[in-house]
């Protein structure tokens, strides 16, 4: 079959060659050493868990080789494309302080002169290398009609892998050219395939970048490449954008590694270098039963980033959780640099953990609750009216003109040597503080203590002083021991049942009656910020 004539017959408006392309994008000009990765995502939906748990490894890669970071938007599944994903992903990078040293904004700026940076802007870039492989005699034309939205041809394949029989090859592959010229006469669609060599028996070797050496059966697929629409697959404008964008590395999802011999026989039919590759692990995280599975777009909200925007979890909190998850050096470093930059971490892209990773709240809550506890009441307030004004309208009003008190709350037992760590996300502090703008509906006091509690309420009017914290306590405890508790706590511990309790019980009583709760922040700080009148108020309401 004459190659040429059939290219120009499939393409015969794709004048652009593919000398002329690559001229356009020329070697990088890097140092040595330094590595360009690239955040390729699919604007299918909204910007996932897992999309950005790369991004850390990508930008932490070309940032620490004084290398390049871009974006890329793969948006060639048109039909499943959602409106202003794309925008969403921008929003979200930047947001977490990921800014792409590329990238192209819908309709507007384009940063980089490696683009375009949206795939369906480079649609005649690989028509021209597909028409290109069909001239060599590595492609051709495949004319298979859809049934239930797959190609025959899918459907007897996935029988026959049911079956485990190897993989056969695309009837279209035989057809003469007077067969492709009457088909293209009566106007039937035609997608481009790999013309496979493989047998689906050799084993390729290849070297991950995480996992080292890795073996697995090449390639014996005649995969789509362009579709039917002359609109590319992953797999085809992978191998094309990657090399014409000078990536060096490209950091993925595990369940990418099956599709490691198809991009390396297409590289090779390309003439293509490829690039190093990083399959990352999965997120999973236990179930009710404690059985562990992947976290799931569908079941768990944690999957979309905009989930811990809304929560109001730290952002530098989200990127040090993701930070552990992926290498485990990170705690370590962490705890003899407490107060360092997560971004002087030396982060080695190429020795990050390839165990399964688990999701757990309750460690994402405590690194957040340490990173809170580090800032100043200011940031907090800052922190807390941003969110609001995102996703708490309802307390906006309230927070601009309550500015000083809501700050004072916040730096309860905040600035000192060892500050309180109860907050861990800005959705929680109305709900956390609600004593403090209102009184206590409920009180965690038990039935067997109601007496005592009433009793010790009654006296403590009488001695409800807040001049200094020190009169204050002194005063408190000068009560205790007149209603029979122990001033002494040594003593209390010798001789329990001597006393009806301790000083740190009627302490307890009075935090009851304050705040509904046996536990809060410094008690005393509490009573000053509300006053002593709303003190008396409060407990005037009970006995």
């Amino acid at each position: 079959m004459d190659n040429k004539k059939l290219a120009d017959l499939l393409f015969p408006d794709v004048k652009l060659t593919v000398e002329q392309i690559e001229k356009k994008y020329p070697k990088r000009k890097l140092k040595p050493g330094a590595e360009v990765t690239r955040f390729a995502p699919s604007p299918t939906g909204f910007m996932h868990l897992g999309g950005f748990f790369q991004v850390l490894i990508d930008y932490s890669i070309a940032k620490h080789s004084d290398g390049v970071f871009f974006l890329r938007i793969e948006d060639t599944d048109q039909k499943r494309e959602v409106s202003g994903a794309s925008a969403v992903i921008m929003d979200i990078l930047t947001g977490y302080g990921f800014t792409p040293d590329e990238y192209e904004l819908k309709g507007g700026v384009t940063v980089g002169e490696y683009g375009p940076y949206y795939q369906t802007e480079r649609k005649e870039i690989y028509r021209a290398y597909a028409k290109k492989l069909v001239s060599e005699g590595k492609a051709f034309p495949c004319f298979c009609k859809k049934t239930d939205g797959l190609a025959d041809v899918e459907l007897k394949r996935q029988k026959n892998f049911a079956q485990g029989l190897l993989e056969e090859k695309d009837p279209c592959r035989n057809l003469s050219m007077e067969q492709i010229e009457q088909n293209i006469k009566e106007g039937k669609k035609f997608a481009i395939r790999i013309k496979s060599n493989g047998d689906g028996k050799r084993k390729i070797k290849f070297n991950d970048g995480s996992r080292g050496e890795i073996e697995i059966l090449q390639n014996s697929k005649d995969a789509i490449l362009l579709k039917n629409d002359s609109l590319p697959t992953y797999h085809f404008a992978h191998a094309i954008d990657d090399t014409l964008m000078g990536t060096t590395v490209v950091v993925r999802g595990e369940e990418w590694l099956p599709s490691y011999p198809l991009h390396a026989e297409i590289f090779e039919a390309l003439g293509f270098k490829q690039p190093k590759y990083i399959h990352t692990p999965l997120i999973y995280k236990f179930n009710e039963k404690g059985n562990r599975r992947k976290l799931s777009k569908r079941k768990d909200p944690e999957m979309d980033m905009r989930y811990f925007e809304k929560e109001g979890y730290d952002k530098t909190a989200v990127v040090e959780y993701l930070l552990n998850l992926i290498n485990s050096n990170f705690e370590i470093w962490r705890k003899n640099n407490p107060n360092a930059d997560f971004r002087e971490f030396p982060f080695d892209g190429f020795k990050i953990t390839t165990v399964t990773p688990i999701f757990d709240f309750n460690k994402l809550n405590d690194i957040s609750k340490d990173v809170i506890s580090k800032l100043s009441a200011e940031q907090c307030y800052e922190y807390l009216l941003n969110w609001a004004k995102n996703y708490s309208i309802e307390n906006v009003e309230y927070l601009e003109k309550q500015r000083e008190y809501v700050t004072k709350v916040l730096n309860i037992d905040r600035e000192k040597p060892k500050p309180r760590k109860d907050i861990y996300k800005w959705s929680m502090f109305f709900e956390l503080f609600d004593y403090m703008f209102g009184a206590p509906k409920s009180f965690e006091i038990d039935e067997s203590e109601r007496k005592n509690y009433e009793k010790v309420l009654r006296n403590y009017k009488n001695y409800l002083v807040l001049t200094t914290k020190e009169d204050w306590f002194n005063n408190v405890k000068k009560m205790a021991g007149e209603l029979g508790y122990a001033t002494d706590n040594a003593d209390f511990k010798k001789n329990p049942n001597k006393y009806l309790g301790n000083v740190a019980k009627v302490c307890e009583y009075i935090r009851i009656a304050i705040t509904g709760r046996k536990n809060s922040p410094d008690l005393y700080e509490i009573m000053t910020l509300l006053g002593e009148k709303e003190v008396l108020r409060r407990i005037c309401a009970i006995v």
